[in-house]
């Protein structure tokens, strides 16, 4: 039988040695990930705007909560930005994955989207050109997106939707629901997509609240019982401030448990009876 000899415990000198190498690369994986979240947070100030545009009778306001898990930075975004004939663009979307590359490319939706609504004011092909646009660069990636027009001359919110959660709407004299807008595919799934053009008169006071999924789905109930909530917040607060409000709807993201992406959208606007335009 072979026989083993006795076994030789590690010197102080050696446990030493053992000990400052695992210190040495734990540092360096602290420094690492120290790196990359300083990257990220870099990426997700520059990607999303410093502010949004307002108009006499309209306010707006954002909020963003990133994922909870790996880096703070994910694919979810909004933008406001004037367009060329004094009516105001906005638009919400959610690039899926939670890295780096989600984040670029959600940079490339924002920065295309912005330059194709420089040079035409329908919804419907600001959204299937910019569909086209990321198809041309031969990415895997694939986003949800909804854009949404603000005419305060007509009074009205022309809306176009690429596979994104339905938005939510509530007046001051007590009406309330989840859109009903038709909407095509994903950006990045089939070229010359069509993307029909919805049309909502804003006759009274009220609020109409753009969303991500990371708003209103999450362990603790699904995306029907989430846009619920956020159709309850939105009615019993369509007189509050912009800012109010979206902090209360954001509030949502927290009790559904999210692990996702969260990003809020709140247009608050006056009411425009029938005929004022």
């Amino acid at each position: 039988m072979n026989r083993r000899g006795p076994h030789r415990s590690a010197s102080a000198e050696e446990l030493l040695t053992t000990l400052q190498q695992l210190t040495a690369r734990a540092r360096q994986e602290v420094q690492l990930h120290q790196a990359r979240v300083e990257l990220a947070e870099a990426l997700q100030q520059e990607l999303l705007p410093v502010g949004l545009p307002s108009l006499p009778g309209l306010q707006t306001a954002a909020r963003y909560s990133p994922a909870r898990s790996g880096l703070d930075i994910g694919g979810d975004w909004y933008d406001g930005f004037p367009l060329p004939d004094g009516t105001l663009g906005f638009a919400i979307g959610d690039v899926q994955g939670h890295d780096v590359e989600a984040a670029a490319f959600m940079g490339q939706i924002r920065i295309g989207m912005r330059a194709i609504a420089a040079t035409t004011a329908d919804p419907g092909e600001i959204v299937g050109r910019t569909n086209d646009l990321l198809l041309s660069i031969d990415s895997t990636l694939l986003a949800t997106c909804t854009f949404v027009r603000f005419d305060p001359h007509a009074g009205e919110l022309c809306t176009a939707r690429a596979g994104h959660v339905a938005a939510v709407w509530a007046t001051t004299d007590g009406r309330s629901g989840i859109t009903q807008d038709a909407g095509g595919l994903p950006l990045g799934v089939g070229a010359a997509e069509q993307y029909p053009v919805t049309r909502h008169r804003l006759t009274a006071p009220g609020a109409f609240v753009l969303v991500t999924d990371g708003v209103v789905e999450g362990p603790s109930f699904p995306i029907d019982e989430g846009l619920d909530a956020v159709v309850r917040v939105v009615a019993a607060r369509a007189s509050a401030s912009a800012e109010a409000l979206a902090d209360e709807v954001m509030q949502t993201a927290e009790r559904t448990g999210h692990q996702d992406d969260a990003a809020v959208l709140v247009l608050r606007h006056k009411g425009f009876p029938a005929g004022s335009g």
